[in-house]
């Protein structure tokens, strides 16, 4: 595959370091801001991509490019998934897909129409650790609870209090508690229980943006709370509550360090199969071969699981308004 990247921040520098284990992927260019020439020299020259531009487009004329990865702040996931997609790219965009979800379908229908791979990094998906998760939850008896908690203070909460409006604190650009951490934990429970019949979220406001929140996602037998707070600290942890055991992960649900089963509040067994030390690893692993077999059967199973997420992401902004 013959990546472009666009964007140099923090999740495009934590991906760079793991391409040297990717040597089925091209680094062929990396796109950013005219601000960020500098800093785009540099990952050129440390991690040996071939070419950098500060024009988007420009990039997306190369014809040695086959493939973009989409690792910009939220609200400009669309634009510019859209823009690969015309441009005739495959394209892997970082989670959330887009921040409304006609705009998600107006994607998912563009990608099917030009036959081009469209797929949604999101770690957890792709992890060993979850796959094992999703083959241990029959053993668990009938499923009666899931909670997790992704609650982490942010760094930028502080300047946010004091007026400095940074992107994930700011609802016109995709940020807030739901959109950034609470994410990961939609993605974990939709992976192994569906879509749900019903979606609450219990927000707690701060400048018009929720920087914490519950969401309540109901099923017919059990429900699955997804808790993330941005101005708080807790144990990070997730709790699938079976009638005869249970499983407890006690890393964030986009890292999946390992996981253990329980009965009776007992430990069991302590599993732990991811493969590569870093949480990105076995999604590109995957993305390769998905877009190197235009496996577009496999693509269509994961734009489902990802249109799930994307409507209870519009249920639960609708369900605040009511």
């Amino acid at each position: 595959m013959k990546l472009a990247i666009i964007g140099s921040g923090k999740i495009v520098q934590d991906f760079l370091t793991i391409t040297k284990d990717l040597p089925q992927i091209e680094l062929e260019a990396i796109v950013g801001t005219t601000r960020s020439k500098e800093t785009l020299g540099e990952l050129k020259k440390i991690y040996g991509i071939k070419n950098y531009f500060t024009d988007y487009e420009q990039c997306l004329r190369e014809d040695t490019i086959d493939a973009v990865y989409i690792a910009v702040p939220n609200h400009l996931h669309f634009s510019f998934t859209k823009k690969a997609l015309l441009a005739g790219k495959h394209v892997i965009c970082e989670k959330p897909f887009t921040t409304d979800y006609q705009q998600f379908l107006e994607l998912k229908q563009l990608a099917e129409s030009k036959q081009k791979m469209l797929l949604e990094a999101i770690t957890n998906q792709y992890l060993e650790n979850y796959l094992e998760i999703k083959k241990k939850l029959s053993s668990l008896g009938d499923i009666k609870l899931i909670e997790c908690n992704y609650s982490q203070y942010s760094s930028r909460y502080d300047a946010f209090k004091n007026g400095e409006i940074a992107p994930v604190f700011d609802a016109q650009k995709g940020g807030g508690a739901l959109m950034d951490l609470n994410i990961y934990n939609i993605h974990f429970v939709v992976g192994l229980l569906g879509k749900p019949l019903g979606v609450h979220y219990f927000p707690h406001m701060e400048n018009q943006i929720d920087t914490s929140g519950i969401l309540v996602l109901q099923y017919k037998e059990y429900q699955a709370v997804c808790i993330a707070a941005k101005n708080s600290d807790a144990p990070v942890r997730s709790v699938i509550q079976g009638e005869t055991r249970s499983i407890i992960v006690d890393s964030p649900t986009n890292v999946l360090t390992s996981f253990g089963i329980y009965q009776n509040n007992q430990l069991l067994e302590t599993i732990s199969e991811n493969s590569h030390p870093h949480r990105m690893y076995q999604e590109f692993v995957t993305f390769e071969q998905l877009i190197q077999n235009k496996d577009f059967v496999s693509m269509q199973k994961r734009l489902k699981h990802s249109e799930s997420v994307m409507w209870i992401i519009d249920q639960a902004k609708t369900s605040t308004q009511s």
